[in-house]
């Protein structure tokens, strides 16, 4: 099993390229060869006829000096066959080996027939004529002594592809390293950030594929270093919310087992430790609610119903705690009809409208105005309050953070609220946004499609 990438980009192009070298050679050879062959048959038969010519235009001794003077016999050698068996041979073969002749094919030229062979199948050809002279017929037999144009094409061709293979491995032996060193530096990227250290810098500036992942790959980081910066701030902030009660609970229990203490103290005692109680409780049912906001299964009940009555007894039920610190509201809310899921919806009513009580200023004014078009409706609900500072307005919507830790006491809540409406808004496939200055106020803005697409 080869592991290392490197030598797989090697061997796949090695492999590659020696197939489709082979390939093409045995394709273009058997392509080629038989119009080589063609070739080397006509130029020898018009060779042929040549010399049969001559001897029929001189006399035999003339035609024998003529012929043992041609120039083309640098290109072929040629053995005549006498009826008595002797043999006479034009042209110088060198180190060509002839090919050899057999009797019964003299017989057959001397008899008058023509021989057209190809021995090797290469380009090589012998060819048999008859030849009528003077001193009675001879069988004449011609060959090629220049390499076979077949074999010569061959030849060049495996010295190409044996040169091209070498360079292509060298070339590709090179540029491997080249390929190969992003995705080991993406690698060792990948180890380091799952040891937990997100400060990686790829310095990969290719634009093709290899440059598209590394950027893919930084943006996946930076989203696993939020991801484990939310992930710590939770932690931290669930230690936070939990020990808070606890140390209340533990020390308020250890004061009642004093007996000596008094009646009111016992009691104001226990008062404490179950409004903790309940804080904790709270917390915890907030965090099973948003788990299973969140969880893929979870489905929303649709109903259509009015949302402006929706609001308005969400106002009502809230009564107490605005009542109480002379707050007012002014309300500009038309009749809509929505599809959605209204216990949920009411669950988002009730949190952004306690925290525009919470945090508004005594006999201060809250505004809901309500409007809509053909596919959307947009609530806005507005206090006079606090505000929000501009670097928290982004991380409002996250679990357990709370913009300013400083009113943390004289405000109460757990900081679960506005994630559990972001979770609730965007399952009804719909957007909510924030608009504060602080000591200005805080503007919520929710818009819900009137018919959410799932319900389609």
């Amino acid at each position: 099993m080869i592991k290392s990438l490197y030598i797989r980009v090697v061997v796949t192009f090695l492999v590659s390229v020696i197939a489709g070298t082979l390939i093409a050679f045995f394709l273009s050879t058997w392509i080629f060869e038989d119009r080589l062959n063609d070739n080397a048959h006509i130029n020898i038969r018009n060779f042929g006829q040549d010399v049969i010519q001559i001897y029929q235009t001189l006399p035999l001794s003339e035609a024998d000096a003529f012929i043992n003077k041609m120039k083309q016999l640098d290109l072929y050698y040629i053995r005549m066959f006498e009826p008595s068996g002797q043999l006479l041979t034009f042209g110088k073969h060198r180190d060509h080996q002839p090919l050899s002749v057999t009797g019964e094919q003299i017989q057959k030229v001397l008899e008058g027939k023509t021989l057209e062979l190809t021995p090797n199948g290469l380009g090589t050809v012998l060819l048999g004529l008859p030849i009528q002279t003077a001193s009675g017929t001879r069988a004449m037999f011609l060959e090629t002594l220049s390499p076979p144009a077949a074999a010569t094409v061959i030849q060049w061709g495996t010295i190409f592809a044996l040169s091209s293979l070498t360079a292509g491995s060298l070339i590709i032996l090179i540029a491997s390293v080249f390929l190969v060193r992003p995705i080991k530096t993406l690698t060792r990227a990948t180890k380091r950030i799952a040891a937990g250290d997100f400060n990686v810098k790829l310095n990969i500036k290719q634009t093709t594929e290899l440059g598209t992942l590394a950027r893919s790959f930084e943006e996946m980081m930076q989203d696993l270093q939020q991801l484990e910066q939310m992930r710590r701030e939770f932690v931290a902030n669930v230690s936070h919310e939990v020990q808070s009660p606890l140390t209340s609970i533990s020390g308020y229990a250890q004061a009642l087992k004093n007996v000596d203490l008094p009646d009111p103290d016992r009691g104001r005692y226990l008062d404490i430790i179950i409004s903790e109680a309940k804080r904790m409780s709270k917390m915890s049912d907030s965090l099973l609610k948003l788990t299973m906001l969140e969880s893929q299964s979870h489905q929303l009940q649709l109903a259509t119903r009015d949302l402006d009555e929706q609001i308005r007894r969400v106002i009502v039920a809230l009564q107490p705690q605005w009542s109480a610190r002379d707050i007012h509201f002014e309300l500009d809310l038309q009749k809509v009809q929505l599809l959605a899921d209204h216990d949920q919806l009411n669950q988002v009513w009730t949190n952004i409208l306690g925290n525009a009580i919470k945090f508004s200023n005594d006999q201060g004014t809250i505004h809901v105005r309500m409007e809509r078009d053909l596919r959307h409706v947009t609530v806005h609900i507005s206090d006079q309050g606090i505000g929000i500072p501009l670097e928290d307005q982004k991380r409002i919507f996250e679990r357990f953070f709370k913009a300013d830790r400083s009113h943390s006491r004289k405000y109460d809540g757990s900081g679960m609220g506005l994630a559990i409406v972001k979770q609730i808004v965007s399952l009804h496939q719909g957007d909510i946004r924030v608009k504060s200055k602080p000591h200005q106020g805080t503007t919520f803005i929710i818009s819900l499609p009137i018919s959410p697409p799932t319900a389609e």
